[in-house]
């Protein structure tokens, strides 16, 4: 069945006071707007909309009869959002499904509260997500090469004078050295410590991002992403004095153009810094975070399960299984993510058409899928058996039940999320 569904965008304060409302095609409130969530996950699941004459949960509906409405006679193992970051949200990772079971479990043994602040597990899941760019994005993923790290740490310390420019040089050369992975965690255990140093890197960190160009006594550049140096600014100005600013240095600084995206798997520390994307995940709320927030932090728990390998790419690539449709497809079996664009037949160079389009797309429904229409109307069809049509415009949601496949035309683009590729029993990197 073709089910429109909705929900309320939820007001975090680093959310944007206007991009989800354009996205949406809605009316801004005021508030911040930070995320749309479009699923099943009992924290916010999405009503039925229109057919319905009671409220109804898309849970609910699932519930109703599982075999026609769920996922192998369950609820949906994926979770959908649109983000619009207006700042920077918190530094964090995610755990893998072994280390959520036992962290939700050792919590619930210790009798912490389902519902309280200081809970990091708030259900027995992994969490790894997958986010694509509607509009610019920026964010920080993953640990780039320690050389990187502190050839940016010396050409901010020239930028200083006496005791700043000592104190940098030092922060620098704590990623001296061969153990890169054990440096990083010591690192992490120094940044969130409570040495007096580390509020006087801080310090000297915002003084020297305020500085010119870079340059060491002989006179050789020794430049700095100006992209990093803004992060770096931007950290500053919103999250002063925050260890995770240092932590940050540590970060690939990622800007993805729309139609990119980055895969975030479990023990990745990451940072969204701004834009609108779409996201999908594993129907999880676990979140494990490092500063850049006055949300409950647990630097210890996080150190424990934070993987500090080198992460070489941190953008992740899409396929084009068919003209019109791109797909993202990372090595979890929960989720996939599809971007669907399309043009009008009739007038296939009408002015606004987006980029790589077609008049029609086939999309295969085996599982249920999850859609939000981002940009023109499209109609949404299934015709074999009983013959289903929807018309979604800009802003406007469908969960769709497993079976024969939809076909979208129109003129516009739609994120389908579903549920991933099978694995094979020996390949559950994120297990």
């Amino acid at each position: 069945m073709l089910i429109f569904i909705e929900n309320t965008p939820r007001a975090y304060a680093w959310g944007s006071r206007d991009a989800l409302a354009e996205l949406l095609g809605t009316p801004a409130t005021g508030e911040p707007q930070a995320e749309l969530w479009l699923g099943a996950h009992p924290g916010n699941p999405a009503t039925i909309a229109k057919a319905s004459p009671a409220r109804q949960s898309l849970i609910e509906l699932i519930d109703s009869d599982p075999e026609r409405y769920g996922f192998d006679g369950g609820q949906l193992p994926f979770l959908l959002k649109v983000l619009a970051i207006g700042a920077p949200l918190s530094l964090q990772v995610h755990p893998n499904r072994a280390q959520a079971i036992a962290g939700f479990a050792a919590e619930d043994r210790a009798g912490v509260a389902r519902d309280a602040r200081e809970r990091n597990y708030g259900d027995p899941n992994h969490k790894p997500e997958l986010l694509v760019a509607v509009s610019e994005v920026t964010a920080l993923s993953g640990f780039r090469s320690l050389t990187d790290a502190r050839h940016d740490l010396l050409a901010l310390a020239a930028q200083c004078r006496g005791r700043a420019s000592e104190v940098l040089v030092g922060v620098a050369d704590r990623l001296a050295g061969h153990d890169a992975p054990a440096l990083r965690r010591a690192f992490l255990d120094w940044s969130f410590s409570g040495d007096p140093l580390v509020a006087a890197a801080l310090a000297a960190l915002a003084s020297a991002v305020e500085q010119g160009d870079v340059s060491d006594d002989t006179g050789i550049a020794l430049e700095v992403d100006p992209e990093r140096v803004a992060v770096l600014r931007a950290l500053a100005a919103t999250h002063a004095g925050d260890p995770g600013i240092l932590v940050s240095l540590l970060l690939h600084v990622v800007r993805l153009a729309p139609g990119e995206a980055i895969y975030l798997a479990a023990g990745q520390l990451h940072a969204y810094l701004g834009g609108v994307g779409v996201e999908v995940m594993a129907a999880s709320d676990n979140v494990l975070r490092a500063g850049l927030t006055e949300k409950h932090v647990d630097i210890a728990e996080l150190c424990r399960i934070v993987d500090t390998a080198e992460l070489d790419a941190p953008r992740f690539p899409a396929i084009a299984p068919v003209p019109g449709l791109r797909a993202w497809r990372p090595p979890v079996a929960d989720f996939q993510l599809l971007r669907a664009r399309l043009h009008d037949e009739l007038d296939p160079d009408a002015h606004g058409a987006l980029p790589g389009s077609a008049p029609t797309v086939e999309v295969p429904a085996t599982h249920p899928l999850v859609l939000v229409v981002t940009a023109g109307r499209v109609r949404i069809e299934r015709t074999a058996g009983l013959e289903e049509v929807a018309s979604a415009r800009r802003g406007q949601s469908l969960y769709v039940s497993a079976g024969e496949p939809i076909h979208l035309t129109g003129a516009g683009e739609v994120f389908l999320a579903t549920v991933g590729e099978p694995l094979a029993d020996d390949d559950h990197p994120d297990r």
